[in-house]
């Protein structure tokens, strides 16, 4: 089968740039080399043990072998609306206003599909995490990548979007902390976004994925905060980061009812739910595990001040982020000339460091690269050193 004739829908999707530094990590480790891999935004750490421990006790029990319920359990959703309510003052209804999916891709990718038709733009910021513009183009949206420099500029290149474009955002898709820039913005920013959306008729859909991995003080507030926020938008809150339970692929969409309702029916013919031990054992982690998701934000600060540090000492300046497991960093004045691809294959092959190439995450990422904080802090000097020494030559 040829390219020209190939699949419709693979042939929009660009070749992951990400798969050229992970066959050259292959490549490198299976000759023996030490690779320090801060690539992929993969958490490092351990599940907290009361969750596991439910995980295996509800594993033995034959009743959970069955299909579950593809909305989630009710006491799942119940115990996701407790949060927001304690954490930030939203009431929700479990029923009909949360809906438990498999991680935050599936909660993104088939809300899409769910919601927007052929041609509908959705509007979000570029650079972006990938799923976030081809989540879009699979489902024949429209994507609208506009330059995201810092929050504000966002938010002026908005209104002049909404000002000038004949053909008006259907949907707005923004992420707070943000990857892979880190930009992190207040609740005046959400407020913003929800009266364009009711000036306009827009929905709004916010990936909240690094709700809890937040420094110095600073606190994301969740969309939902804001007046009128429930009549356009929907939050995506996922277990990863906040838990280290990257792997369970659990994840909420909460907000809206007539958009949840559109996603859970989307679901409903395509899945059976998160495997229900799973399920439980996520209910013992939002239900008891606050200390657990503070241990590991402070995990994520004392990484991120170690790179932040080392490299601004080894003469590449960086700003340390105030959220998110990321750092973002504009490439060193002699080597951008290179591009981030180039850029990333030398940082890989001459200090045997792997980060995320810019242009992986867009066009407006080129000039950039990202270091995921999931190696320790030992491996996280060792790496600055081999950068270092890289830079000097």
């Amino acid at each position: 089968m040829s390219e020209s004739n190939g699949f419709y829908r693979i042939q929009k999707l660009p070749p992951y740039v990400f798969a050229v530094i992970n066959e050259m990590k292959a490549k490198a480790r299976a000759a023996q080399l030490d690779v320090i891999d801060l690539g992929m935004g993969n958490p490092d750490g351990a599940t907290p043990r009361a969750v596991v421990s439910k995980l295996v006790e509800a594993a033995r029990n034959p009743r959970n072998h069955r299909y579950s319920q593809s909305k989630g359990i009710p006491n799942l959703r119940e115990e996701i609306v407790k949060r927001y309510q304690a954490k930030y003052g939203v009431s929700l209804d479990a029923n009909s206003e949360a809906i438990v999916t498999i991680g935050a891709k599936d909660a993104l990718a088939h809300l899409l599909f769910a919601v927007i038709g052929p041609g509908d733009a959705v509007v979000s910021p570029n650079p972006c995490y990938p799923i976030h513009q081809y989540g879009v183009i699979m489902a024949e949206g429209h994507a609208c990548m506009l330059a995201m420099p810092s929050p504000e500029e966002f938010l002026n290149r908005l209104h002049d979007l909404y000002r000038t474009s004949a053909r008006k955002p259907k949907l707005m898709l923004i992420s707070f902390p943000h990857n892979p820039t880190t930009c992190c913005v207040d609740l005046d920013f959400h407020k913003e976004i929800i009266r364009l959306a009711h000036e306009h008729g827009s929905m709004v859909v916010h990936d909240f994925a690094y709700a809890d991995i937040c420094f110095d003080g600073y606190q994301a507030p969740s969309i939902l905060q804001v007046d009128g926020a429930k009549e356009v938008a929907v939050e995506i809150f996922s277990m990863s980061k906040s838990y280290n339970m990257a792997g369970w692929r659990v994840g909420f969409c909460v907000g809206n009812a007539k958009m949840i309702g559109a996603l859970a029916r989307i679901k409903s013919y395509l899945d059976y739910g998160v495997f229900q031990p799973i399920q439980i054992a996520s209910i013992i982690a939002l239900r008891e595990c606050d200390e657990d998701t503070r241990k590991i934000c402070a995990v994520y600060q004392k990484r991120r001040d170690t790179l932040v540090h080392g490299l601004n000492r080894a003469g590449w300046p960086v700003t340390a982020p105030k959220g998110s497991m990321f750092l973002w960093a504009a490439i060193p004045e002699r080597h951008r000339h290179l591009g981030s691809l180039d850029f990333a294959k030398k940082l890989m092959e001459k200090a045997l460091v792997a980060v995320s190439p810019g242009i992986g995450f867009g066009p407006l990422g080129e000039g950039h690269v990202r270091f995921a904080l999931v190696e320790n802090d030992h491996r996280i000097r060792q790496a600055v050193r081999s950068i270092k020494q890289f830079l000097k030559e």
